[in-house]
């Protein structure tokens, strides 16, 4: 039976990692990670079960604790969260969802598009450059709004290249990335509908990934680009 719940061994673990992020004092509690690693996998992968009876979800991903130190400052070897991320399916359907479990009030939920690619953020510019009424009515309405807050993300500290910066949309053509975040307490996630919660989040987002797969998958004149 899969994990419904967080359990607060999950935080105490963590907590306990981040002040003793070595390899030795790791290697001795394994055994309570491997514990601890099987309860969040069983919740990542309901919550992924739970998603698909709304959504259809091409890729579950459930990220190591092992950190990569390569080209980092930080070099401690661990993190200090769980988190997993659920990718939508096929070229037609785009945005990712994720989820991440931090104690100390810094467990979080995301939505939308961290990286597009250099031909995606092109189109997504054209779009903006063209229109955003539809956009800003989608991101705007009451409901979304109490539930995903405002659009968030990396940007140009002036217009991309091609595009006027005095354009009345800039504050959207210059945008890198288009993502949506929503933050939990601890008390929040140690709740027994927390899963149900993060399931309904990502459900309002729905109207929103909609959209930008619309805008993905056609040109200008709205013609089928995958056709």
């Amino acid at each position: 039976m899969q994990n419904e719940v967080i359990t607060p061994a999950i935080f105490s673990f963590l907590k306990k990692l981040e002040k003793n992020n070595n390899r030795d004092w790791f290697t001795e509690h394994k055994k309570d990670f491997e514990v601890q690693k099987t309860d969040m996998n069983s919740f990542f992968t309901a919550l992924s079960e739970d998603v698909k009876q709304n959504d259809e979800i091409e890729r579950v991903k459930i990220f190591r604790i092992y950190r990569d130190v390569r080209f980092s400052k930080n070099k401690t070897p661990y993190k200090i969260n769980f988190s997993s991320s659920l990718t939508r399916a096929g070229a037609r359907l785009r945005g990712g969802y994720y989820t991440h479990i931090q104690p100390n009030n810094s467990s979080f939920i995301a939505a939308g598009f961290w990286a597009p690619e250099k031909e995606d953020l092109l189109r997504i510019r054209k779009e903006f450059e063209l229109d955003t009424s539809e956009f800003r009515e989608v991101i705007g309405t009451e409901k979304f709004k109490n539930t995903w807050g405002e659009l968030e993300g990396d940007e140009l500290k002036t217009s991309p290249k091609g595009f006027d910066k005095e354009h009345p949309n800039i504050d959207l053509i210059k945008k890198k990335q288009f993502i949506f975040t929503r933050s939990f307490s601890d008390k929040e996630v140690l709740d027994s509908d927390f899963k149900k919660e993060i399931g309904t989040a990502f459900r309002a987002i729905r109207p929103y990934f909609d959209l930008m797969s619309e805008i993905l998958t056609t040109d200008l004149n709205g013609t089928s680009l995958l056709d």
